[in-house]
């Protein structure tokens, strides 16, 4: 009957030891996709989100500089609302600086996506946002011309 009791504790320390293993799993998988779901999501909007072989041309006729100054008031803002220096162990980056980086990264992130999306042909389709026939404007409204 002792066998039979030591058998029962340690099959439940192993049960135990397993749901312990497993809630541990569970809470670094949510902190992973708490943590990177906000970047996945980033990339998976200019990968399929984003036509960009409309946005290429765009670019190409003078847009990167409102986009080049839109990541650096992006920089700025956010080294104002995060303040604080990275350390990266070899050296320490100053507040905007290290803001600067990641705003760069993120932007190179985008356009990576764009041309992973060129390189691979994963276009997306259009989706028309005004009604088929023009404008939809009518000009028998009640307005006497």
């Amino acid at each position: 009957m002792a066998d039979l009791y030591q058998s029962f504790v340690e099959v439940f320390h192993s049960l135990a030891a397993l749901v312990g293993a497993l809630g541990a799993l569970l809470a670094g998988l949510i902190h992973v996709l708490l943590t990177g779901g906000l970047l996945l999501g980033w990339a998976a909007w200019w990968l399929w989100g984003v036509n960009w072989a409309k946005a290429w041309p765009v670019l190409a006729q003078g847009a990167w500089v409102p986009l080049l100054l839109l990541i650096a008031l992006g920089a700025l803002v956010w080294s104002q609302i995060l303040p604080g220096g990275v350390n990266l162990g070899f050296a320490t980056l100053p507040n905007f600086w290290w803001h600067l980086g990641a705003a760069g990264l993120l932007a190179g992130t985008a356009l990576f996506c764009g041309w992973l999306q060129g390189y691979m042909g994963w276009t997306p389709e259009e989706i028309p946002i005004y009604p088929e026939g023009g404008h939809g404007h009518d000009d028998a409204h009640g307005h006497s011309h």
